[in-house]
């Protein structure tokens, strides 16, 4: 099956939470899709990020993963998401906070800079540490829909959805369905 990344897949905000997410339905074991699991997925992400990222100018042009670090990368990804997941629900736990530390510590250690790009694992390491160093609590949210992590960049924090051309839409079409039921009597 073809993947093709889109800007919404981009809807977290940060490169670290956008990796996070390459897990669609993270919660749901029937449902659950792992974009990552395809290699040609995982190089694919650092080029759609240098176009829909919203980090894109941050780090400069990224470049996919070496293969020998790929491993890295996933387990950034998943302390990424226990860690900031915990967060948000005011369940944050020190050792959550140590396994993203380790795992950022880890890619850094063997991060290799191909001439003027940084490589995917490299950037959303420094993704991550800065959202672990630089914590906005109150921005930091959990789609109701989805269950993507993304950042509220809106003025007032008062953003619900991951995206709301998607997420948002969803929701409005389902409430609009079951009250045209209920109006129905069905």
């Amino acid at each position: 099956m073809t993947f093709t990344w889109t800007a919404h897949r981009f809807a977290g905000g940060a490169l670290a939470l956008d990796v996070a997410n390459s897990i669609v339905l993270r919660f749901d074991p029937e449902r659950r899709i792992d974009r990552f699991a395809d290699v040609a997925a995982i190089d694919s992400f650092a080029e759609a990020a240098n176009r829909f990222g919203a980090e894109n100018t941050r780090f400069g042009p990224l470049v996919p993963v070496a293969a020998e670090h790929r491993v890295g990368l996933l387990r950034l990804r998943e302390a990424t998401d226990r860690h900031f997941r915990a967060e948000i629900s005011n369940s944050g736990r020190p050792e959550f906070l140590a396994d993203l530390l380790e795992a950022i510590a880890v890619v850094l250690r063997g991060s290799v800079p191909h001439g003027g790009a940084l490589p995917l694992d490299t950037a959303t390491a420094h993704s991550a540490l800065s959202l672990a160093a630089n914590p906005e609590p109150d921005r930091l949210k959990i789609c109701p829909n989805c269950g993507w992590l993304f950042l509220d960049r809106s003025r007032n924090r008062s953003r619900t959805w991951c995206d709301m051309a998607v997420c948002g839409n969803r929701n409005k079409a389902k409430r609009h369905y079951h009250r045209n039921r209920e109006e129905a009597g069905l």
